[in-house]
């Protein structure tokens, strides 16, 4: 299976690569997010080590079921031939209703037909009220329109 774009990267593919994860993402859709991912990817994300496909699945079904309305922006930091650096900042609440903005960076790694292998995230958990949300979209994509990390001053 192929998942273009494909590496080597050069700017313009860089970046769409990096759109498409986030509207991926912005699906909450742990089954379709995935496929982007090797079978055998590997992932540490926060103090979790994950391996695969079905716990990549599992993985992001537990989180979506504790982060409610979630809204990310990711944006293209830097890449190489099959990597990127990859920073993000995502909006969402738990259950009681407290909002949270989560800043982190990610590094990426691509196999040649443009699946990701690994991921390593890094992230960190800001509280803020809801008059603090900077991510005001209906669920799923981020419109064109709305402004990325680096308009927003984030």
């Amino acid at each position: 299976m192929s998942r273009p774009p494909l590496p080597p990267f050069d700017a313009q593919t860089a970046a769409l690569k990096v759109r498409l994860a986030e509207d991926a993402w912005n699906s909450q859709n742990p089954t379709q997010v995935a496929q982007a991912y090797t079978p055998d990817s590997q992932w540490r994300n926060r103090t979790e080590f994950i391996h695969g496909r079905e716990a990549i699945i599992s993985f992001l079904s537990r989180k979506w079921n504790r982060e409610h309305d979630y809204r990310l922006i990711k944006e293209l930091w830097g890449f190489r031939n099959n990597r990127m650096a990859v920073r993000f900042a995502y909006e969402w609440h738990d259950g009681t209703g407290a909002w949270f903005r989560s800043y982190g960076n990610e590094l990426w790694e691509f196999d040649a037909e443009g699946l990701m292998q690994s991921r390593f995230a890094s992230i960190n958990d800001l509280p803020i009220t809801s008059q603090d949300r900077l991510f005001h979209w209906p669920h799923g994509c981020r419109p064109d329109d709305h402004p990325g990390l680096s308009a927003l001053g984030l």
